[in-house]
């Protein structure tokens, strides 16, 4: 038996298929999802989802949103969210470096949108190298 995972963004259909398994990241830490799971909603925060499908693992940099579980169905509702095999680790590395840049200008600054974008930039950033390091 398996699971029927749905990845949708504002933008796109993200990833529609057959999963054995399920990690979130969800605002209270990993959350495992196997056939035969509660039904259950839960906030998701920025990070990698991962899914198993028989012996492979696959991840996805998550922008934050919802995921709902019910009868094997897991539909996850994201801000944004990439494929790992579709992000240039590179190119997330330069852009790490840049945010961290970016976020420490605005360290001793009080909060403005500016400080909230280049944290929030910073986050992804994050989760975009970490999805590429399958993590």
């Amino acid at each position: 038996m398996t699971l029927n995972l749905r990845i949708l963004s504002p933008d796109k259909s993200v990833f529609d298929g057959v999963a054995d398994e399920v990690i979130l990241p969800s605002t209270s830490g990993q959350m495992g999802i196997l056939t035969g799971h509660v039904s259950m909603l839960t906030a998701l925060d920025d990070g990698v989802l991962r899914v198993r499908e028989g012996t492979t693992w696959q991840s996805i940099a998550l922008m934050g949103g919802f995921a709902e579980v019910d009868a094997n169905e897991v539909t996850v509702l994201v801000n944004g969210a990439e494929l790992a095999t579709d992000i240039d680790p590179a190119k997330a590395e330069r852009d790490l470096e840049s945010a961290i840049q970016a976020a420490a200008a605005m360290e001793n600054q009080p909060s403005s949108p500016a400080k909230v974008k280049a944290l929030q930039t910073l986050s992804q950033a994050r989760v975009r190298v970490a999805a590429t390091k399958g993590f």
